[in-house]
């Protein structure tokens, strides 16, 4: 057995691992599933327990690496295990980018599938699952079937955690670059309302944005932020001689494999904070790296140590438009307790797919991160939820680790026309997750 977690580092469980190297290997595992089921895993970056399945069996899917593409289309077909970060580096140099990455390029094509990812291009482009063709999927008998955006069961599979089946390969269309920098502009606000403004009068300009959040500052402060927004550069807008498709990102810091519990507290966040927020000066037309634009925290090898040896939460939801009272509310809430988040991120959705558990709506989602062990976090976070669902939003499935499944009953209207499409390609309960046993999904 084996003691998996999520990237949260929380509520290990163990688990038998096996490193299926094919999809004919991965249907004979899941052929002989035991009695506690079969989960699918990849780089263990879901944040909670998506990936873990306490007392079955595990399937670490990263050795299924394939990849083609054709360059006349940018149709990519790619196997499930194979990472963003190894599809980029093969892609950008060629002139082709992914159409969505969230913030982290250490997840695979199946990860990024099953969780429906988004990013901050969610305004423009939608999550990953809008721009699949297809999906290869082994179902509980061990067969693989091909699906399109026609079948029920690929909107099932389409944000639905892992748990019709274990995806084995997907196609997608990928974007053209003429570089590999990213034109920017950065702005400060001067509070949440602000921030929220500015947002919707000009996120529609670009095709990429994102909003990070002081949720110390109080008072007339209270939800000031740093916006970060740009584009695909040009040829054109490069210095001379500059090699306009150079890739190849690195993690350039280790965190400590060891870091004490407490690191992270209003002393040491605020003082973050207030560096960050001066430090980033209003520009316009920055150049930037694809790799510092969009996945800063990938620079940090382990960054989730640091939030020492309890791990962290992150806490995720969205509030459709015209739900901002909602947003301020918990804003207000969280800076009047003081509550500790590293990262806070605010992005505005637009309109999302038909994956029947897929997360963003059109609206504002915030994610947060907060240490573990927090006095009074779980109740919290419990009152969100409750203010998050009555305002008609929800949760992130793929970060969470601590909601109940009322609250998910009541957070994702389609949840009773996905578990009878699931019910219908896995009647025994084969594929089964720590999480899909604490949400009775």
């Amino acid at each position: 057995m084996t003691f998996l977690t999520g990237w949260g580092r929380t509520a290990p469980t163990p688990a038998r691992l096996a490193r299926p190297r094919s999809a004919r290997e991965v249907a004979e595992l899941v052929r002989r599933a035991p009695g506690r089921g079969v989960a699918a895993r990849g780089l263990g970056r879901s944040y909670g327990d998506a990936a873990q399945n306490a007392g079955g069996l595990v399937l670490d899917c990263t050795a299924l690496t394939s990849w083609s593409i054709d360059e006349t289309t940018g149709l990519v077909t790619a196997a499930a295990g194979l990472s963003l970060h190894d599809l980029m580096t093969a892609l950008v140099p060629r002139g082709w980018f992914v159409p969505v990455t969230p913030g982290t390029r250490h997840v695979t094509v199946g990860g990024a599938v099953a969780a429906d990812v988004h990013g901050k291009n969610h305004h423009a482009d939608s999550s990953f699952g809008a721009h699949l063709r297809s999906l290869t999927l082994v179902t509980a008998d061990g067969a693989g079937r091909t699906l399109t955006p026609d079948d029920d069961l690929f909107w099932a599979t389409v944000g639905g955690m892992g748990l019709t089946g274990v995806i084995t390969e997907a196609v997608f269309r990928c974007v053209p670059i003429e570089t590999s920098r990213m034109r920017v502009d950065v702005e400060r606000t001067r509070d949440l309302d602000h921030t929220l403004e500015t947002m919707t009068a000009t996120d529609d300009r670009y095709r990429y944005t994102v909003a990070w959040i002081d949720l110390l500052a109080s008072g007339g402060r209270m939800g000031r932020s740093v916006l970060t927004r740009g584009d695909h550069a040009g040829r054109e807008e490069l210095p001379r001689g500059a090699d306009p498709l150079a890739f190849a990102p690195a993690a350039r810091l280790k965190a400590p494999p060891w870091a004490p519990g407490g690191l992270l507290n209003p002393v040491t966040v605020r003082a973050f904070n207030e560096a960050w927020y001066r430090r980033a000066r209003p520009a316009t037309g920055l150049l930037q790296g694809l790799a510092p634009f969009f996945h800063p925290l990938d620079s940090v090898d382990g960054w989730n140590r640091v939030y020492g040896p309890r791990g962290f939460v992150q806490y995720q939801f969205v509030v459709p438009a015209g739900a901002e009272a909602t947003l301020r509310r918990i804003v207000s809430r969280l800076s009047a307790e003081g509550v500790v988040s590293f990262l806070t991120v605010l992005k505005r959705f637009g309109p999302g797919t038909p994956g029947m558990l897929s997360f963003p709506i059109p609206g504002w989602t915030l994610a947060l991160d907060i240490p573990a062990g927090r006095a009074g976090l779980a109740a919290l976070l419990r009152e969100f939820d409750g203010w998050v669902a009555e305002a008609g939003g929800r949760v992130y499935l793929a970060k969470d680790s601590r909601m109940s499944a009322e609250t998910a009953a009541a957070m994702y209207p389609r949840l009773g026309e996905w578990r009878k499409v699931r019910e219908g390609a896995d009647p025994g309960g084969v594929f089964r997750s720590d999480l899909a046993r604490r949400l009775l999904l």
